[in-house]
């Protein structure tokens, strides 16, 4: 039977089985609520309180910043439709780009919806959004400017620390969201003078199901959620212990500097492999890009087709989220790709738990799947041109 390899960590991570320790003996051990005021209660408490702090020592920020979600999806639903929702027409103006996560993209259409504006900034060819694009699109009404700070397709890298110094230049609190770069890059949220960060686990060998929001010292926020006074009453609710301690676990056994070049060294091996197959483009190329993740368009063979030809090698045709979607990725159609070139791209991430036998394996596989599916495909030789 031939050998499943993953190469999805951007879409989920393996749990780590140090976290899984983690949470499996809380889970035997401290089934108590974290609101009980009993001992029983008080032990839960303190494991919440434990596993924030881990997280904020990894970003140098206070613990009682963070808000615990269930993941960065909700986390930027909170940071938008929080700084916004219940705004006045003085203040009701948000700044995004075009290639942001779906999370952020559909919580600005539902913001338009009740009459915010929104000004979506555009990319360069490589994915990069420019912080003076950003700096001129922001008006006396800007509310909040949201920008991811590592793409989840292309692993494009944005200059955060750029677009933070001109928003506080501007007296406009900037929201990013780290799902992809917790973990994989260093996130100094309190030097780049950051107002809200979107967390979560699973990127980074944690659970599923739980993540976290960054709220700045003194930024003003509602909560979507009504029912209690959990975490600030921004987000009321019994707390996921045992998830919210993986979580901690997680974030302490994420370490950058160690984990960022073995990722970078097996995410370069696998593009070498690739890029000397004929007519395969690497996209984002010339932009600093995260270690984990390369967006590769394969010319002449339609990317389901491929993926399907693929079986045993876990990759995507983009973002998770958007795996049932038709529709050509709208990340690569911003950076100008047409709909076929887009719709010919496969993402490859790496992780903690992935070999050089993986991606070299995984490199022969997509060459023979590659080769059976242009000489299937019609006009097969219009890739050369492509």
């Amino acid at each position: 039977m031939m050998r499943e390899i993953y190469l999805d960590c951007a879409a989920t991570t393996p749990v780590d089985p140090r976290v899984l320790a983690a949470m499996t003996e809380c889970l035997e051990r401290e089934h108590a609520n974290p609101s009980s005021s009993h001992s029983a209660g008080r032990r839960a408490r303190a494991l919440v309180e434990r596993a924030r702090a881990a997280v904020a020592e990894r970003l140098g920020v206070p613990p009682a910043t963070l808000v615990f979600t269930s993941g960065a999806t909700e986390s930027n639903n909170l940071a938008l439709a929080g700084m916004l929702a219940e705004r006045g027409g003085e203040r009701a103006h948000l700044v995004t780009s075009r290639i942001e996560h779906k999370s952020v993209l559909d919580t600005a259409k539902a913001l338009e919806r009740r009459g915010v504006e929104v000004t979506y900034v555009a990319s360069d060819p490589n994915g990069r959004v420019p912080p003076d694009a950003i700096a001129a699109a922001i008006g006396p009404r800007t509310a909040l400017v949201s920008i991811m700070h590592v793409n989840n397709e292309t692993g494009v890298i944005q200059d955060i620390e750029r677009i933070a110094e001109l928003c506080r230049e501007r007296g406009v609190p900037l929201h990013v969201d780290a799902a992809q770069s917790a973990g994989k890059l260093e996130l100094p949220l309190a030097r780049w003078g950051v107002a809200l960060c979107s967390l979560t686990a699973h990127k980074l060998h944690g659970p599923k199901g739980i993540g976290a929001l960054y709220v700045r010292d003194g930024v003003p926020i509602a909560p979507l959620f009504h029912g209690g006074e959990q975490e600030r009453s921004l987000r009321p609710g019994t707390l996921a212990t045992h998830q919210i301690v993986g979580m901690g676990r997680a974030f302490e056994l994420a370490d950058p500097a160690a984990e960022a070049p073995r990722l970078a060294a097996l995410r370069d091996r696998l593009a070498e492999r690739l890029l000397a197959l004929p007519g395969v483009r690497l996209n984002g190329a010339a932009a600093p890009r995260a270690p984990h993740i390369a967006s590769v368009s394969f010319p002449g063979a339609e990317g389901e087709s491929l993926l399907l030809a693929l079986d045993g090698v876990a990759v995507s045709q983009g973002s998770a989220c958007m795996a049932d979607s038709p529709e050509a990725s709208h990340v690569l159609t911003a950076m100008g790709l047409g709909d076929a070139l887009a719709q010919s791209t496969l993402r490859f991430s790496v992780g903690r738990f992935t070999t050089e036998d993986d991606v070299d394996e995984a490199a022969a596989r997509v060459a023979a799947a590659l080769a059976r599916v242009r000489s299937l495909a019609a006009g097969a030789p219009a890739w050369c041109s492509a």
